[in-house]
């Protein structure tokens, strides 16, 4: 059964804090980076002079360069850096800065839900404001938990497939089967991110069971650390069919010859954005995470995936509307048994 995240209200009071305090971080030497306090157009003149702003994100790159280019057109005095990598790693590295209160990020994007379970009441994010948050369209209860971590959007997996080394396509998980497929089909380990368990658990579900994923592993699938690197060898020919992808839209629109479908049973997983405790740029991480959720952000970032926000363009699903995780197989002992019997079946 999915496990409902408790969910809270954006609490609107004014920001709280001075520029440059530091408050101590709870259980550790870490300190806790504030925004001003006042008025959001204070908040957006203390962002401008710091300048930059930089963001750890599990998003695709090309999700993530739309990003950079229309926040740096909507805030040009801010410079946004992108570091883009699997929740493993970049988790690693947030409770790194956290405890040495030593931060380089300033936002960051994940799925990782049980990591924010763990998270909150720590000072490992801090409360996110700003007008985009309180917008009734974004429906802010049903949006951010703490009044810290608030939903970006969400991510669609699906089966993919290069048109040009195998054009019958596939249109079920039971296609990726077949016997001419020996050697050429994408999986991605569980090992990088609880969400993927998620997706080999929804594949369970769906699709024949535990002996689905025996018969494919009979298949010799490669194995790749997420779905961004192996798009690109399904754009390549590296591969030509894919367990899990998403819908390749900017390598599609670059006339690589690829094709998606989400299956007859459709799986998301939400993207949960923080601004992190120990930012080197506190205003301009607000700044930035308004500017996200916003309808130019949702923009940039939603087709293709799901949006926090209606009618935008592109988008194939309301992030909102997306199941939670399922927590009994992606958390603790249960993830850890998952992945020890992936291992067993295709390692």
């Amino acid at each position: 059964m999915r496990k409902t995240l408790r969910v809270h209200a954006l609490r609107t009071a004014a920001i709280v804090g001075s520029l440059a305090l530091a408050l101590a971080g709870c259980g550790g030497t870490g300190e806790v980076s504030r925004p001003v306090a006042g008025t959001w157009e204070e908040v957006v003149a203390a962002a401008n002079a710091e300048g930059a702003v930089t963001i750890y994100s599990t998003q695709a790159q090309p999700v993530l360069a739309d990003l950079e280019k229309a926040f740096e057109t909507a805030y040009p005095q801010i410079d946004l850096t992108v570091v883009r990598g699997v929740d493993a790693d970049l988790l690693s590295r947030i409770d790194a800065e956290s405890r040495t209160g030593k931060g380089t990020g300033d936002i960051a994007v994940i799925t990782d839900v049980s990591w924010m379970q763990q998270a909150e009441g720590t000072d490992a994010a801090v409360e996110v404001v700003g007008p985009a948050f309180d917008a009734p369209e974004y429906r802010p209860a049903d949006s951010i938990i703490e009044g810290k971590f608030f939903l970006e959007g969400a991510v669609i997996l699906g089966f993919g497939w290069n048109t040009a080394g195998y054009p019958k396509g596939i249109r079920t998980a039971q296609d990726l089967l077949d016997p001419a497929l020996k050697g050429k089909v994408g999986i991605v380990t569980p090992a990088t991110s609880p969400t993927y368990i998620d997706y080999y658990d929804h594949i369970e579900e769906n699709y024949g069971g535990r002996d689905f994923l025996r018969q494919l592993a009979q298949n010799n699938p490669r194995i790749y650390p997420s779905s961004q690197p192996l798009g690109q060898a399904l754009a390549s020919g590296e591969i030509v069919a894919a367990l899990m992808c998403n819908p390749m839209l900017p390598e599609r629109a670059a006339g690589a010859p690829v094709a998606w479908t989400e299956g007859p049973h459709v799986w998301g997983a939400r993207w949960y954005g923080l601004a992190l405790g120990s930012a080197p740029h506190p205003n301009a991480a607000q700044v930035l995470a308004d500017f996200m959720v916003s309808r130019p952000g949702q923009q940039a970032t939603s087709p293709g995936y799901g949006a926090v926000l209606p009618d935008i363009d592109g988008a194939l699903a309301v992030a909102q509307d997306v199941p939670d995780q399922n927590l009994e197989v992606t958390i603790g002992e249960g993830a850890e048994r998952y992945r020890n019997e992936w291992e067993g079946i295709f390692q």
